[in-house]
């Protein structure tokens, strides 16, 4: 089923017409803000629609973009596992192996595998990077991670490195194929994918495309910088405001500053056609449009557990992947070898390896009416998507 809006069509595969659905229900008025979903099913486009509003006076159209936050880690750990399907990395070699700098401070063991998973120690984001102007400085940055001393509770089990991710791989891609980051993600990314809106640095000229996200990210009434300091000091929630409250950063996400610079962690600008296309590969055993892009063994390491310990900034077991987390969905029955990132606000992607489903949603509104952290959309239309998959292969065996 294809729909004509603003000079190009949507489409719908009837099987995902309930996915569709749902999508358009989230969408209904202004203060719903906008968004985008698609899908692949064994490498075939199936969803690609969008809805809503980019701004209070301007629709979201074919072409809108926006920032997804924290799903940009996956997009950033993939361009490493392109690097390691080449021989240039290995997961069991100490990040100082690639960086030097990195063996500072008691580092010299941590490998790319602890690191991919956020046993690193690096999570705490205000004692690294202390000012809003180390945080858009990505050298600067980088040189204080590799200074810093990681966290002892990194022996216990994993911790979110919540902004801090993204710089590190970066920075290990960086030194191991010798090319900056952004030309990396788009030899790496977005040229064997044959899509642009990879971006995390973003062109001059593609950035009127960028929705503006709402509301802001102020937890409450009180300023952000000042909710930082304490949390900080409050023993239960010390590490979530260590790993994610950044200073500064609630200002940023709202400035043109945040894509100037190269933050993999957080500030990752993408559609949703161009991240479901990514996790698609990842999807079909690596292959995508006839070509093959990651190795078959590489999507099995990818894939595996890597710890099951519970992560003392999140609180839960995101059972971490290399980079990963699996999907969390409104279904009867979690896909358990799924693999992709969300996002603040709830954005995100995400691969099923079990029925060659990708599925990625993006939108400018941030959480719902409580809190801007994340809301239901993700998961109702994301599950609507895989039970439509899972039908498929039912009727398909």
């Amino acid at each position: 089923m294809q729909l004509e809006t603003d000079g190009r069509q949507m489409y719908v595969d009837p099987r995902f017409r309930h996915a569709a659905d749902r999508f358009f229900e989230s969408f209904q008025e202004p203060r719903q803000g906008g968004g985008a979903a698609a899908a692949y099913l064994d490498g075939e486009l199936v969803l690609d629609v969008w809805a809503g509003w980019r701004a209070k006076d301007r629709r979201w159209t074919h072409d809108t973009v926006t920032l997804c936050f924290s799903t940009g880690k996956g997009v950033a750990s993939t361009v490493l596992h392109r690097l390691a399907d080449r021989g240039l990395i290995d997961y069991d070699e100490p990040v100082a192996t690639y960086w030097p700098e990195f063996a500072a401070a008691g580092k010299e063991r941590i490998t790319v595998r602890e690191l991919m998973s956020h046993r690193a120690g690096l999570h705490n984001v205000r004692e690294i990077a202390p000012t809003r102007r180390v945080l858009l400085d990505n050298e600067e940055l980088a040189r204080r991670l590799a200074a810093a001393a990681p966290d002892p509770r990194r022996f216990r089990g994993p911790g979110y490195h919540a902004v801090t991710y993204g710089n590190l791989v970066a920075e290990i891609a960086a030194r191991v194929s010798g090319k900056d980051f952004t030309t990396l993600l788009r030899e790496e990314v977005a040229e064997p994918l044959g899509v642009d809106e990879f971006w995390f640095y973003v062109p001059d000229d593609h950035r009127a495309r960028i929705a503006r996200v709402f509301p802001t990210v102020k937890p409450g009434p009180v300023p952000w910088s000042t909710t930082g300091r304490m949390l900080s000091a409050v023993p239960g929630l010390r590490a979530i405001a260590e790993a994610g409250m950044a200073e500064g950063f609630d200002d940023l996400v709202r400035s043109p500053e945040a894509h100037d610079a190269v933050m993999p962690g957080w500030n990752g600008v993408f559609s949703a056609e161009a991240l479901a296309k990514l996790y698609a590969a990842l999807a079909n055993d690596g292959m995508i449009d006839g070509q093959r892009y990651l190795s078959s063994e590489r999507i099995r390491l990818i894939s595996e557990v890597q710890t099951w310990r519970r992560d003392y900034v999140l609180g839960i077991k995101p059972y971490w992947r290399l980079g990963y987390h699996p999907a969390w969905l409104r279904v009867d029955e979690q896909p358990r070898r799924s693999i992709g990132h969300y996002g603040l606000g709830g954005s995100g992607a995400w691969a099923d390896p079990e029925t060659g489903l990708s599925f990625a949603f993006v939108s400018n509104r941030l959480g719902n009416s409580l809190q801007p952290i994340a809301d239901g959309r993700m998961s109702r239309i994301g599950g609507s998507a895989l039970r439509a998959a899972r039908r498929t292969k039912l009727e398909t065996t």
